[in-house]
């Protein structure tokens, strides 16, 4: 049989407030009390209602985690930092799948109906307005892997995409390539956007240097392959920055098909580091993203502004670097 909050009460010799008040946070019981409760408690192996709690307490320790692209491995690293970085904080991720959704209207439909504490977005296709959506009905979110702006209307926590296609464009001016190109994500993603304006801003002053631009039509493994499959077919560039880990491992596989080696025929470089990426029969020369520290980040801020619901949005962008492998040729 179920142990219930009653059975405690008549354990411990206390009334049944008494034992709610114990295992409700921030509730006033005197430590005679307490002592007493927990002792019936572990003597009982009572664990309380979660679920009862938040009816006294008005919040449910439920967030939502929210993304659109679960066919990335990379995703898997998120969800995993993610979910136990709010157990470790006694909370409950509530998972949803928005795969091929753009309205948020659903997702804050759904989000309420459980009452969610607050919500995080992590997704780098998804533009600002799905998140401030969450925000417009008065749900504490953070944009995790969010587009960068000075003046943010939710919590916004990522990289500077810009800043990492310049980044990409430098180290392939640096292989000497004379034909280099960007091969993106969903061309309506704003991290493929801006991820190619860093990388054109930063090839624009090599006029001899050719590029050119395409766009795969996910941030995924046969997307990436089909599109490199598309370029070899024609006069392929000498060396690539794929926008995205998933989309250069593809990438990689359809080189090899084609007869072709890496990087003396074509090099590419990615964007990520996720951890197939350090796999020997891998070995891609990629940006790392700091993930951990963007989750972490992440977390904080959520717990933060449901603590402090009229904190003011902000954005904190952690620093990107170059993980040097064997998919682009070493420097001259």
């Amino acid at each position: 049989m179920t142990v219930t909050l009653k059975d405690v009460a008549l354990r411990a010799g206390v009334s049944r407030s008494a034992v709610s008040r114990t295992f409700t946070e921030g509730a006033s019981v005197s430590a005679k009390t307490r002592a007493k409760v927990e002792k019936a408690a572990i003597e009982l192996k009572y664990s309380p209602n979660a679920l009862a709690s938040s009816l006294t307490t008005g919040r449910t320790k439920m967030i939502g985690l929210v993304s659109n692209n679960f066919h990335n491995p990379l995703f898997l690293e998120v969800f995993d930092l993610f979910t136990r970085g709010l157990q470790e904080r006694g909370l409950r991720p509530l998972l949803v799948n928005l795969s091929a959704e753009t309205d948020p209207a659903n997702s804050v439909r759904m989000l309420r109906q459980y009452s969610v504490d607050g919500v995080i977005v992590a997704s780098s296709t998804l533009p600002p307005s799905f998140a401030e959506a969450f925000r417009d009905v008065g749900i504490p979110v953070v944009h995790s892997f969010g587009r960068y702006t000075s003046s943010p209307q939710v919590h916004v926590v990522g990289i500077d995409n810009i800043a990492c296609g310049r980044m990409a464009a430098q180290r392939l001016i640096a292989t000497g390539s004379r034909r280099v190109a960007f091969l993106g994500g969903p061309e309506n993603a704003t991290s493929t956007q801006d991820r190619e304006r860093g990388f054109l801003e930063a090839m624009a002053s090599h006029t001899d240097i050719a590029v050119s631009v395409s766009y795969a039509s996910a941030y995924s493994f046969d997307a990436g392959r089909t599109e490199m499959a598309r370029l070899l077919e024609s006069s392929p560039a000498e060396a690539y920055f794929c926008g995205d880990d998933v989309l250069s491992i593809g990438a990689l596989s359809a080189i090899a098909d084609a007869g072709l080696r890496v990087p003396d025929d074509i090099g590419v470089i990615g964007l990520n580091d996720m951890a197939m990426a350090r796999w020997e029969n891998i070995n891609l020369t990629t940006i790392r993203q700091p993930i951990a520290e963007i989750i972490g980040a992440s977390v904080d801020l959520v717990v933060g502004t449901i603590d402090q619901p009229e904190r003011h949005p902000e954005t904190r962008l952690f620093p990107c670097r170059i993980v040097e492998r064997g998919t682009l040729r070493p420097f001259p």
